[in-house]
């Protein structure tokens, strides 16, 4: 793994609290979702199609998102996903947990030694 890399395995646990954070900031298809994630991350993750359709299919069965087919467009027609207001509640949920996680894990594995100089 390169220097600076992130393990795909820590994300990879954050996947659906990180689509529905993308629809948050308003209803979206697939691609797109993907677009965001990807500039999110400055193009340091990129999310693969079947493991966001895997995830979008999950979500929907949990009634955290709903599918809708958007008006035709080029191409054809676009299925949205919306945020439920179930799904805003586990979205914020999620955000309390990984901030409560990511301290604790910082705080594990930061140098003990720079505390005690």
């Amino acid at each position: 793994m390169a220097e600076n890399e992130v393990s795909a395995d820590l994300i990879r646990g954050n996947i659906d609290t990180i689509i529905l954070r993308v629809l948050k900031s308003g209803d979206n298809y697939g691609y797109e979702i993907m677009k965001a994630i990807s500039e999110g991350s400055s193009g340091e993750y990129i999310l693969k199609e079947p493991t966001l359709y895997s995830s979008l299919k999950r979500l929907e069965k949990a009634d955290l998102v709903k599918a809708y087919w958007g008006d035709q467009s080029q191409g054809g027609r676009r299925k949205y996903y919306t945020l439920t207001d179930e799904g805003n509640i586990v979205l914020a949920e999620n955000l309390l947990a990984w901030n409560r996680a990511k301290e604790l894990i910082d705080r594990l594995v930061q140098d003990r030694s720079e505390n005690d100089e």
